[in-house]
């Protein structure tokens, strides 16, 4: 086991403590946990763990009605394979097809080890993994162990990594990577800069942490960050930023899940919740005003009804069903909210337009459900207790709680999931040596993707990075010249950015951290949301490029306020995030994109949502222009849209102006964005004669 204890090294005119490890995991969810384990397991046990704050994440605190694993089937008579499930990820558009191969391979091995750790996800009384249906599932291959599967995950693995004896640094927000040349002329990782957030700068520690390491596992989870309208829980952030500075690849960064939320709690109102066919009902900004708007729009009630309905299983917001399915549920919600200033909440004491309620008005597909759940009465509170009384009890849980019986629940069209992410090959690596983005901050995944298949992902891409460095890892360290060469200009960086913060706020300006921090946010769900325009996203990135070029100078922190000295970092963090996110949106629609996946791109000539029933079912719904859009229909899912920050290792910036260049971690704006559209890998064709690939395993010739 490696000695974890800091030893001083000196970084220009500063002493930062080092850690010295072969191999450091970012972030304490499910994936980050695997990653722990699996390197543990294969020997390689000179690894350490860093989180923000360990109990943080969404893995540990995100959830929905009933929180699906995406699995190869294990169960009944019903035919499946390996290249059949990789065929399935494949087919949602601008997914790498070594990827999907190896999330299909690896899912059972994955699934089966959470069950050994003793996650209990439902068998029969012969041991069969039974499954279900779920979103973009031709077969039945999803299982769930009820709205915390990954909660269940996380406690799992995490009691296995602390058996284990590993390090968690906790309290550490990411700064920046520390990358050097590789000698082919490349980068890899050299090391981690953290800031302390429990350290006080009136003590005599120093706020900064540094990790020299040959590997980092990247478990940040997704930018959530970026957008004040969302689902991840609090204190899910994300820290993609500085992977972008670092010069690490961005693929499909274009690509998110929305879907309806609520608020208080961030919470998917999915399955049970949409199912069981509450009233949708707006109000003005001060609880008045009460509006049931579906009506306005869907003026058929058994239409409106089923279309609440389909959301159980068709929750996140599709493009595809947004002209004529139910997705119009989620753009009907977006108006009232985004363009009507107006709050919306789910009512559940009482039916759809007050009226009792009548099976024989719903569509096939809902009333057939709902009889076989025996639900085909009362309202629904009733048939959502019926159905799932602990979908009732979750929102009783909270603090505050909320009782469905009595109270209304307040709901928005949230961001859910980013599908993108930093660039990952079949091992997970990305194009910087010993960089291994896993879960949700790797770009596994395509346009569309089976729900549940994010924590498989999860699992897979953890394992993969986790093989791949125990067998083929760095076997040197940096020499101290070289790194304190390639860190000094990242460290000084640092401590400049943190010196002006706090200088600023005692000389008299106040702490402006959070509401930079808001504004940012909101611009992004405003602008860059589940609709978005080619002028939305340039006027976004337009201001984004300015708050992010003003950064240095303008932002003022209070140094005796921990969550005010981590902002500094963490706004920083996001306006890359946005910059690049953003720069990347408009040069999707550049590329002749259009609306696909969980995002409607405004098109003045393109069409608005049908009717969809009575005598007329082609005509238009009168809705706002901003509502017309025109469909990608697949022309763009062979293509992977890649995104590079091009890196600068730059010289602090107080030398600036004796004719150097500031250093890429004083400024959150990157000098350039580049974009790189090619062709999505084929789904691989391997050997699968046994004594071939046999000798192969033996030598590990073509394994790694």
């Amino acid at each position: 086991m490696t000695d974890t204890q800091p030893q001083s090294l000196a970084f220009g005119k500063h002493q930062v403590p080092v850690v010295t490890v072969s191999t450091v995991i970012v972030g304490t969810g499910s994936a980050g946990y695997c990653a722990a384990d699996r390197l543990w397991e294969l020997g390689h046990d000179d690894i350490v763990m860093v989180a923000d704050k360990v109990r943080a994440g969404a893995s540990r605190n995100a959830g929905s009605d009933k929180q699906t694993y995406y699995k190869l089937t294990l169960s009944g008579s019903e035919p499946d394979s390996v290249r059949e499930m990789a065929g399935t990820l494949f087919s949602g558009g601008a997914m790498d097809g070594d990827n999907a191969l190896a999330e299909a391979a690896l899912s059972a091995r994955g699934f089966i080890r959470l069950c050994d750790l003793g996650v209990p996800f439902p068998q029969n009384r012969y041991g069969e993994f039974v499954g279900y249906k779920t979103d973009h599932d031709p077969r039945q291959r999803a299982t769930s162990v009820g709205p915390y599967t990954s909660r269940t995950m996380v406690e799992k693995l995490e009691k296995k990594v602390l058996r284990n004896g590993t390090r968690v640094f906790d309290e550490c927000r990411v700064v920046d990577l520390v990358v050097s040349p590789d000698g082919a002329g490349g980068r890899k990782i050299a090391g981690l800069l953290v800031l302390r957030t429990g350290v006080s700068l009136d003590s005599e520690e120093c706020p900064f942490l540094f990790f020299r390491c040959r590997n980092i596992v990247y478990a940040t989870g997704g930018p959530a960050g970026i957008y004040a309208k969302r689902v991840f829980p609090n204190g899910q952030w994300g820290a993609t930023g500085a992977a972008l500075r670092a010069g690490v690849a961005g693929k499909n960064l274009t690509e998110w899940q929305f879907g309806l939320g609520s608020i208080k709690p961030r919470w998917n109102v999915s399955g049970t919740y949409m199912q069981a066919i509450p009233r949708f009902i707006s109000t003005d900004q001060d609880g008045n005003d009460e509006r049931e708007f579906l009506t306005e729009t869907i003026e058929d009630y058994g239409r409106l009804m089923s279309l609440v309905f389909l959301k159980g299983y068709q929750w996140p917001f599709d493009a595809r069903k947004a002209a004529n399915g139910s997705s119009l549920i989620d753009l009907l919600v977006y108006q009232e909210t985004a363009l009507r200033g107006r709050r919306v909440f789910l009512d559940f004491r009482s039916n759809p337009v007050r009226r009792a309620f009548d099976p024989a008005a719903l569509e096939p597909e809902a009333r057939e459900y709902l009889a076989k759940a025996g639900a085909l009465f009362g309202t629904p509170i009733e048939r959502l207790r019926h159905m799932n009384e602990p979908a009732y009890r979750f929102y009783l849980d909270r603090n505050p709680y909320i009782d469905l019986e009595e109270q209304m629940l307040e709901v928005d069209v949230c961001a859910q999931h980013n599908n993108g992410g930093l660039t990952v090959d079949a091992w997970w690596q990305s194009n910087v040596r010993g960089f291994f983005p896993v879960g949700e901050a790797a770009g596994s995944h395509g346009v569309y993707r089976p729900g549940g298949a994010a924590l498989n992902s999860g699992q897979v891409g953890a394992t993969r990075a986790a093989q791949y460095i125990a067998a083929n890892g760095e076997s040197t360290f940096l020499p101290d010249t070289e790194l304190i060469e390639a860190a000094t200009p990242v460290i000084e960086a640092a401590f400049d950015l943190l010196a002006r913060a706090t200088e600023r706020e005692e000389q008299g300006e106040p702490d402006n951290t959070a509401g930079m921090l808001t504004r940012v946010q909101d611009l992004m769900s405003e602008k860059a949301g589940p609709v978005r325009s080619g002028d939305s996203v340039l006027e976004a990135l337009k201001q984004v490029s300015v708050w992010a070029e003003e950064y240095v100078g303008a932002v003022s922190a209070n140094r005796s306020s921990r969550r005010s000295i981590s902002r500094t970092f963490l706004i920083r963090d996001i306006l890359t995030t946005a910059h690049v996110y953003l720069s990347a949106m408009a040069d999707y629609i550049g590329h002749n994109g259009h609306s696909r996946g969980s995002v409607i791109y405004s098109d003045p000539s393109g069409s608005l949502p049908l009717r969809g029933h009575g005598t007329d079912p082609g005509k238009e719904l009168d809705l706002p222009p901003i509502f017309r859009f025109r469909l990608d229909n697949g022309s763009l899912d062979d293509q992977v849209q890649e995104t590079v920050v091009p890196f600068r290792q730059g010289i602090h910036p107080n030398d600036a102006a004796a004719g150097g260049a500031e250093s890429p971690t004083a400024t959150p704006l990157p000098a350039t964005v580049e974009f790189h559209w090619r062709q999505r890998r084929p789904i691989p064709r391997p050997d699968e004669f046994f004594e071939n690939v046999w000798r192969d395993f033996r030598s590990n010739g073509n394994v790694y």
